[in-house]
């Protein structure tokens, strides 16, 4: 071997051909798994949500400091609830168990009453 400029190895080129249909496939496969989300994407609503969140930003005629807050509050997954809603479920809660003592508690007295109340046939019969 003569000591001019190295020519590159034949197995240099080989591998490149070789490189190129896995990595093409693999570019193939990630282009279908984009569009397989994609269009789960655009069959849930999540695409015409977002983009009609993202209309209603543009369209503010006073951009918010934060568009992440913005998108958010406009997704229903903004800052943390208003106490207010909090009071209110404690108190759905507690009207619940209120609710349900009274249904028990009038169960037992029409059975209370019903054992000194004569049935409603020896009503009518008199």
């Amino acid at each position: 071997m003569s000591s001019g400029a190295p020519s590159p190895p034949a197995t240099v080129s080989g591998a490149s051909y070789a490189v190129a249909p896995v990595t093409m496939a693999h570019y193939k496969a990630a282009d279908s798994k984009r569009e397989q989300f994609r269009r789960y994407l655009e069959k849930s609503g999540v695409l015409d949500t977002l983009t009609k969140v993202l209309v209603a930003l543009y369209e503010e005629p006073e951009k918010p400091n934060s568009a992440l807050d913005f998108l958010k509050h406009h997704l229903g997954a903004g800052t943390p609830e208003n106490p207010e809603i909090e009071l209110l479920r404690l108190e759905l809660a507690e009207m619940k168990e209120k609710y349900e003592a009274t249904i028990e508690e009038n169960k037992k007295l029409k059975a209370k009453l019903a054992q000194y109340e004569p049935p409603q046939e020896e009503k009518h019969a008199e």
